[in-house]
């Protein structure tokens, strides 16, 4: 029956292709990310479905459980992502928000967090403290160049002519790594670990996008992310702060977007940040469109959001994390990170 939620059991291809025909579907729900997050972090992946009688799939609900003794227990569709929630007909969804609540608290979890892209039908509170910048694409990247403010084609041509140059591709990984972990200690935020990046890549396959800014033999600017469903999102993106000065970080979106045009994408999908923020104006300048995300939650104990770097009470733990050698904030950042999801 439609309402009675079990365990998904069955192959990738029909949760995919399931996925692909719901409204407010994303690369966050497919079935390739649950296996990411389990095999990297060991986390409890908990993939529900609701069928018919026939058989057939009605919704879907891809869910984690992050139980760490440093930050404590949360179910989240889906961790270190911007999406997920449940997808499907009306009562697929309610039955399927209605089970991970059921399970959060049953389990005494601090937080139950389903990150809609699009609003649900569902009875809980939800917060829009994140939303994504999409950019609509043109069929010609010569088109969408001569539209953009003068000040960003500027910024793109400044690293051309300092000679930098991007390449795309799964050996980019490595490079990838490099600079985003010199980053996020910049940043005073736990790394993930590169064997997260590397499943993604096994996972995905030509799906998944690593693209590199080279300055001569160094890295100096990196962007992750999926192509899928006629969007491609550049999730992870960093740069060197001593290269600041020539903007790497500009070159390599707009590499991104050439390639996304070239590749038949409709979409570019430039990630969540909060509204207002640095991240925020750097994202509008190339003129997408706010999309608001409508994160849906449940905390018997009050929580409205799973832990931050951001957020409060971290602020002396942010500076401590710049001041350490970025190799020994590489080794510990995974142990960390695997409980902020």
């Amino acid at each position: 029956m439609t309402g009675t939620v079990t365990r998904f059991v069955g192959p990738v291809l029909e949760w995919n292709a399931f996925v692909g025909q719901c409204q407010g579907a994303s690369h966050a729900h497919r079935l390739e990310w649950l296996q990411v997050i389990g095999e990297v972090f060991g986390h409890e992946t908990i993939p529900l479905v609701t069928r018919d009688q026939s058989g057939a799939l009605t919704g879907i609900l891809p869910l984690v459980r992050l139980r760490t003794a440093l930050f404590g227990h949360y179910l989240v569709s889906v961790p270190f992502l911007n999406y997920g929630g449940p997808l499907g007909s009306p009562d697929a969804v309610q039955a399927l928000a209605a089970e991970a609540v059921r399970l959060g608290r049953s389990a005494s979890a601090r937080l139950t967090e389903l990150r809609s892209l699009v609003e649900q039908p569902v009875d809980l509170p939800v917060s829009h403290r994140k939303i994504t910048v999409v950019l609509d694409l043109p069929s010609s990247a010569d088109a969408l160049l001569q539209g953009l403010p003068a000040k960003v084609r500027s910024q793109v041509r400044r690293p051309q002519k300092e000679g930098v140059t991007v390449r795309f591709g799964l050996d980019q990984v490595a490079p990838f790594y490099r600079v985003f972990a010199r980053h996020m200690r910049d940043l005073g935020t736990p790394v993930l670990p590169r064997r997260f990046f590397q499943a993604m890549a096994d996972r995905f396959g030509d799906d998944a996008w690593f693209g590199v800014a080279w300055l001569g033999e160094e890295p100096v600017a990196g962007g992750a992310g999926v192509r899928w469903l006629g969007e491609s999102e550049i999730i992870w993106a960093s740069s060197l702060r001593a290269h600041g000065r020539i903007a790497p970080n500009m070159l390599l979106y707009w590499a991104a977007i050439e390639r996304a045009i070239a590749e038949g994408c409709t979409r570019f999908n430039f990630g969540r940040c909060s509204p207002g923020s640095g991240t925020h104006r750097f994202k509008q300048q190339w003129g997408g469109r706010d999309v608001p995300l409508w994160w849906y939650y449940d905390s018997p104990r009050g929580a409205v959001a799973t832990p931050s770097p951001d957020g409060g009470g971290f602020g002396l733990a942010v500076k401590v994390w710049q001041r350490l050698p970025v190799p020994v904030a590489t080794a510990l950042g995974p142990f960390i990170v695997r409980g902020i999801p």
